[in-house]
Order: C-alpha cells, then sequence, then structure tokens
C-alpha cells in the first residue's frame, strides 16, 4: 500500500500520509465547495491503512488547520469517528492538534474534538511547540 498525497491549494489542506514512518499530517485551510466528494478518497485510504495496520504499530497524526468551514468540521468528526473506532480495537493512534496560539476558535475546537475521543491519544499543541 503506497502513501497518500494531496498538495495544498487555497480551499484545501495539504494531506501526507507516509505509510514507511507512521506520520500523516494534514496542514492549511479547509473550505472546499464539495467537501464529502475531496474527503472520500482520503477516508477509502485510511480506512483501507487502518484495517491493514498491526496492533503494535504507533500511528502519529498531525492535524494544523487554520481556518475550516461547518462541512469540513463534520468530516472531521467521522475522520476522528473512524479513528475512535480503530483505537477502541487496539489500534495506537494519536492526534496531535497544533494550533495558532492566537486563534481561539483553532483550540475550542480541538477541546471539543478531544472531547468526544475517548481511546484515541488527543494532544492539543500550541504551533511553537509542535515545530
Amino acid at each position: 500500500m503506497n502513501g497518500l498525497k494531496i498538495e495544498a491549494t487555497k480551499y484545501i489542506p495539504g494531506v501526507s500520509f507516509d505509510r514507511e514512518t507512521n506520520v500523516f499530517d494534514i496542514k492549511g485551510d479547509s473550505y472546499p465547495e464539495n467537501t464529502a466528494e475531496l474527503y472520500s478518497p482520503v477516508f477509502s485510504w485510511v480506512k483501507k491503512y487502518l484495517d491493514n495496520l498491526t496492533d503494535n504499530q504507533k500511528v502519529t497524526i498531525n492535524i494544523e488547520l487554520g481556518y475550516f468551514n461547518s462541512s469540513s468540521s463534520q468530516i472531521l468528526m467521522d475522520f476522528f469517528d473512524m479513528l475512535e473506532k480503530a483505537a477502541r480495537s487496539g489500534r495506537n493512534i494519536t492526534v496531535n492538534w497544533i494550533y495558532d496560539e492566537e486563534n481561539e476558535i483553532s483550540l475550542e475546537h480541538g477541546e471539543e474534538f478531544h472531547d468526544d475521543l475517548k481511546a484515541v491519544t488527543f494532544n492539543l499543541m500550541p504551533k511553537k511547540e509542535a515545530e
């Protein structure tokens, strides 16, 4: 299974899933017109990846979104639900929610996502700490 790479644009974040390191990055803004269509191949890839993952492999997902619209927020919830299900099945998954300290809304969104996840390790990280 190869990695997945999507270049960032003004409206969509860059997505880099490296199968070799098990470190995945999602970075940029997310407010496309066709959110579900855009993220469908990402979900398919991640689901297949998680299905083939062994329990002892650690997966780190770094998410750094400056701005995202409500449909992207729903997609993120679906993504986190998929990760939570995998973590409850024994997968070792860590999400690092990287936020700009001046962007209180991003922190608040991260806190809301954090509260919904129990099996996934979810870290709220100011941008300076993450660098």
